[in-house]
């Protein structure tokens, strides 16, 4: 569904008339703002299937930090495969990085084989530092979940489960006016969670190793 449906959507189960355009009036530009709240927060409820991706970087001569172009900086890393010498690459935190690289008086250099996080570039998208320092060409492949940006025009498209993103913003709309009809704003939070666990249940079933616990 387009950003306009879903608005319209919700303007209908709030008994209100549907409009050409979001920001055709006040309220309709408040239900907006709310129904992407509300896409933010089943975004980042679960790894859905929909927003799943790969990204690759092609590794330089001496060169260790890659921007994940386009990731943004609310990325979820699944994981990080060296596609060249066929190996997940494992994590490594910045202070075992900055031992590496600041500690130590030569760099070990070869076949990347760890990766950790060093903040974002100018653009806002995530920069990844890789070990041993890339010695040559490496593909190294980024499978991760991209949260998408706001939507902002009326034909942009929502790609998670449209039915709790729906629920939530119409469960936001009833806090704001302080009921709807009789139905509290608890009753239609407490429906808009059932929607979207049932959602995250059948999204699950894609990815049933991810929900399996090991004991370290």
């Amino acid at each position: 569904m387009t950003y306009l449906d879903l608005v319209n959507n919700v303007l209908k189960r709030l008994r209100e008339r549907t409009v050409a355009t979001v920001e055709a009036n006040t309220y309709s530009t408040l239900i907006g703002i709310l129904l992407n709240d509300a896409k933010k927060e089943v975004e980042d409820s679960w790894d859905w299937s929909a927003l799943r991706t790969t990204l690759t970087a092609t590794t330089e001569e001496n060169t260790f930090s890659y921007v994940l172009t386009g990731a943004g900086n609310r990325p979820t890393l699944l994981n990080v495969i060296n596609d060249t010498d066929n190996f997940l690459l494992k994590y490594k935190d910045p202070k075992w990085f900055d031992q590496q690289f600041l500690m130590t008086d030569t760099v070990e250099k070869g076949s990347p084989c760890y990766y950790t996080f060093n903040g974002q570039d100018s653009n806002g998208d995530t920069i990844i530092e890789l070990f041993p320092k890339p010695d040559g060409i490496y593909n190294i492949r980024f499978n991760l979940v991209l949260r998408t940006s706001e939507l902002e025009e009326d034909s942009d498209e929502l790609f998670v489960p449209t039915h709790p993103v729906a629920q939530l913003t119409y469960a936001k709309a009833v806090e704001e006016r302080g009921e709807d009809g009789g139905v509290s704003s608890s009753s239609a939070y407490a429906t808009a969670q059932r929607s979207l666990s049932d959602s995250i249940a059948m999204d699950a079933q894609k990815h049933e190793e991810e929900l399996i616990w090991q004991e370290v």
